[in-house]
């Protein structure tokens, strides 16, 4: 209660002398005698002696122009206030003014303790427990897991391929970093790109598309080396699918092609057995624009071979053997109207010599076929064979030197001149399938066909023979007995004797 009517006589007394002598008489009015007494006036409590605002003297201290700034009736006015006021309190009240006794025994800040701001921080004092020590090791090694991972993936990023990360400008005719390239845009090379069997026969019933046997890419072959190393090692992207030589591509011709370089030639030969009879019964599919019955002697055919010998099934050696077409001159004499070349322009043929020892009556036929005169138009001789000998090497190389040794003595010209223009090409037995029988899998199987094609290409070159393999080419075709290919594949090798002798140099000799 002093310090209630200390602070009122600090607010009231500011603005009047007589706020003193006012204040006193109503202290002394509710029982103060702290105030009231003349003693304790001299002797004032000590919280009114701590700051020159809190003591009753302060009216002197005052300047006169902060007197009387407060008329006397409202000075009353608050006084009588303050009194009705300080009545209506009971006496507990009046207690709350003072401290507690509940608090009296909390001890005080010691006099001598340094300043809060000079203070140790709260954390000085924490504490190590195994909750807190978990989390931080979970945090720890959460960190470092974070860090591995990061590293792992920069380490990885950093091993990408070049092309993988660096920007290639578009270019619409050269793809950067493809496997192949698009063909050259080049007058020659348009019947790549089409499918030339759309004006065939039986186009749609054969189904048969070129684009379905050769996939043309970038570069071409320039030369007849590059072209059959590439012919004999290319592949498929899966099985029967277009076949794709190995660095740079061959032609695929249209048929107008495919007549004037077969008329480059005076004959074009072929010797051996079954597959090479194929391989002309392929071309005359070519030269006959007829994927039906381009390949087998239609126009003698019964309604039940007719049925028997149709696309696929026209080279099918147990029923249409004796179907196919032996020579070009047979379709001349008997439907000349199905020749889509020039009359007597080509003149294609297969002499069957298809084991060794040869026999005899098979090589005087051989020699009536040759003559002895030098024609006006160079010859061309494919041959073929290795199967009928269980793919005895010697027997092959045996058989070869027969027939090289009878052409050179019904041809002089051939033989007496070394750098005489004779085209030869051997190729080699195709791959064998999963219908070959057992019996014949140790002799003819697949390793032994692929040993036997390695060596018979070095011992052509010996003998100045150019040599096409085609174990590469069949090996993911269709065979009707795991030996001969079907109309799509025997296409596919036609074409590649087709590419063979659009590269000899026939003007120059």
């Amino acid at each position: 209660m002093e310090r209630l009517a200390g602070q009122l006589h600090y607010m009231i007394g500011r603005y009047s002398t007589d706020t003193p002598s006012l204040l006193r008489r109503t202290v002394a009015s509710r029982h103060l005698p702290g105030l009231a007494d003349p003693k304790a006036r001299q002797n004032p409590p000590s919280y009114m002696s701590r700051t020159p605002t809190s003591t009753l003297r302060f009216e002197s201290s005052l300047a006169p122009t902060q007197r009387f700034l407060i008329p006397e009736r409202t000075r009353r006015d608050i006084i009588d206030s303050v009194e009705a006021w300080l009545a209506g309190l009971p006496d507990q009240k009046a207690a709350m003014f003072h401290l507690s006794e509940k608090y009296a025994s909390v001890p005080a800040t010691p006099n001598n303790s340094p300043p809060r701001s000079l203070r140790g921080s709260k954390l000085g004092s924490w504490t190590v427990t195994p909750r807190k020590v978990a989390f931080f090791a979970s945090a720890l090694i959460s960190l470092m897991v974070l860090n591995a991972v990061l590293s792992t993936c920069h380490h990885r990023r950093s091993l990408r391929p070049a092309y993988l990360t660096r920007k290639i400008p578009y270019n619409a005719t050269v793809l950067p970093n493809a496997a192949f390239q698009p063909p050259e845009a080049l007058p020659h090379r348009g019947s790549d790109i089409i499918d030339t069997f759309t004006s065939y026969k039986y186009r749609s019933t054969c189904n048969v598309s070129s684009l379905d046997l050769h996939a043309p890419f970038a570069p071409l072959c320039q030369d007849r080396t590059s072209m059959l190393t590439a012919m004999s090692s290319g592949g498929r992207i899966g099985h029967d699918a277009p076949y794709m030589p190995r660095g740079c591509d061959m032609r695929w011709f249209s048929t107008e092609e495919v007549c004037e370089t077969l008329s480059r030639f005076e004959k074009v030969i072929f010797i051996g057995d079954s597959m090479m009879r194929h391989v002309i019964g392929s071309i005359n599919v070519l030269i006959r624009e007829d994927l039906g019955y381009g390949a087998v002697t239609d126009w003698n055919f019964s309604p039940e071979e007719r049925k028997e010998c149709f696309c696929n099934y026209q080279f099918n050696v147990k029923a249409c053997s004796v179907q196919g077409i032996f020579k070009t001159a047979d379709v001349v004499k008997n439907d000349p109207g199905s020749v889509a070349c020039p009359a007597n322009t080509i003149d294609v043929m297969i002499e069957q010599m298809i084991r060794f020892p040869i026999a005899p009556e098979e090589l005087a036929r051989f020699r009536a076929l040759l003559g002895t005169t030098k024609p006006a138009k160079p010859y061309a001789f494919i041959f073929g064979h290795g199967l009928w000998n269980d793919l005895d090497l010697q027997a092959t190389l045996d058989w070869l030197d027969l027939i090289l040794e009878t052409t050179a003595s019904q041809l002089h010209y051939l033989g007496a001149r070394k750098d005489a223009f004779w085209p030869r090409l051997f190729v080699t037995p195709n791959a064998a399938g999963k219908e070959k029988p057992d019996e014949w899998i140790v002799s003819q199987g697949n390793k032994a066909l692929m040993i036997f094609e390695e060596a018979v290409a070095v011992k052509m070159g010996r003998r100045g023979v150019e040599h096409l393999g085609t174990w590469n080419m069949s090996i993911q075709g269709n065979k009707f007995d795991g030996v001969h290919v079907d109309l799509k594949g025997n296409l596919i090798k036609a074409m590649m004797v087709m590419n063979w002798l659009n590269m000899l140099e026939v003007e120059s000799h």
